[in-house]
């Protein structure tokens, strides 16, 4: 007689994990073992800017603990000398650690594409989708992936919308979506401009002040639950994280500055449960074409839906980030998370 398969999300799991990439897996495998010269770029000319340097620092610091001969740089649209210099010569690949605008939308990589230049990280296509939250949202939504119902307010629909008071667009939106509502930027990440709105006339001054600053803006339906996250290197998916803020939501302040902010593992969660979340993370991570690493963001409503915010083709690796954490949750340090994603990216073709 046939046996029945008792947990089919468990054995599609364990398939893809034979097919996959030998990343992260036994004791800490590795593509290749050899040491490199790499070029880390850090800074750049986004809103995340102080981030982006102390991350690219830990990144770099973690690279040379790992043997590899480490450059750094900072780099802007207007200063790409590094990448023409006598030092640049010698490098074997790039490992952005910029995020935002230039460094994390695709700017940076059409740039590295262009020459042909091996890095780390999604190329420019997957980049610049997932930067672009309500185009990403449009991608998971056909992909069967549940996300927070969304409005993306920008000048081309508000003039498609025939009003000629933009409150009044604004208002009847605001109305479809329900308070509270987010507003953020388009275009931004590490929660930058992020409000939540509990009445309409803060609504109304969050998505002024989103689209004088930022351009673009997100009116986003709010989903009250446990903010979650699922860190991807290869085609793994690495340990749920549960984060929770001592007050308020996981904003920037949260994310990078306090020291109260719980990061919890030990989740009342199934293993079901948490397999189900993971394979979401990494279904979204593909429908996006994105490769070598990312976080995928999540809130947990209270009937158990995992509700998909959005994906990080550049996570943060600061002493507060959240992929490092996962990482060492599983016993991989900082320097064995750098050199495996570095390994990975260099055994690609260019």
């Amino acid at each position: 007689m046939q046996s029945v398969n008792q947990n089919p999300l468990k054995e599609h799991r364990q398939e893809q994990e034979k097919s996959a990439t030998p990343f992260l897996a036994g004791d800490q495998v590795k593509v290749t073992a050899r040491k490199l010269a790499i070029l880390v770029l850090r800074g750049g000319p986004g809103a995340e800017r102080e981030v982006s340097l102390a991350g690219g620092q830990c990144v770099a610091n973690a690279l040379r603990k790992a043997g590899h001969e480490v450059l750094e740089a900072d780099i802007a649209p207007d200063n790409l000398s590094i990448l023409a210099g006598e030092d640049f010569k010698k490098i074997d690949i790039v490992f952005p650690v910029l995020h935002g605008t230039f460094g994390e939308d695709g700017q940076l990589q059409q740039i590295l594409e262009d020459r042909r230049i091996r890095f780390v990280g999604s190329d420019s296509q997957s980049s610049r989708l997932a930067m672009d939250k309500y185009r990403s949202k449009e991608v998971f939504l056909k992909a069967g992936l549940l996300t927070p119902h969304a409005e993306l307010l920008d000048r081309a629909r508000l003039e498609k919308s025939c009003c000629q008071d933009p409150d009044l667009w604004y208002e009847e939106l605001i109305e479809q979506i329900g308070l509270p509502c987010v507003i953020k930027p388009n275009l931004q990440g590490s929660s930058v401009g992020v409000i939540i709105a509990r009445q309409i006339d803060q609504a109304l001054e969050a998505i002024r002040d989103t689209l004088s600053s930022y351009g673009d803006c997100l009116l986003e339906q709010f989903i009250s639950g446990r903010e979650t996250t699922v860190g991807i290197v290869g085609q793994r998916a690495l340990p749920v994280l549960e984060v929770k803020p001592a007050t308020g939501f996981y904003d920037y302040q949260a994310k990078y500055l306090a020291e109260d902010t719980s990061y919890l593992f030990d989740l009342d969660l199934s293993e079901k449960e948490l397999e189900l979340m993971q394979d979401q993370a990494l279904r979204a991570f593909s429908t996006l074409g994105c490769r070598d690493l990312a976080r995928v963001d999540f809130i947990r409503d209270s009937q158990g839906n995992n509700c998909l915010l959005e994906v990080n083709t550049i996570p943060g690796f600061t002493d507060h980030s959240l992929v490092p954490k996962a990482a060492a949750h599983m016993g991989i340090g900082m320097p064995d998370l750098c050199d495996q994603i570095v390994q990975l990216a260099y055994s690609r073709p260019i």
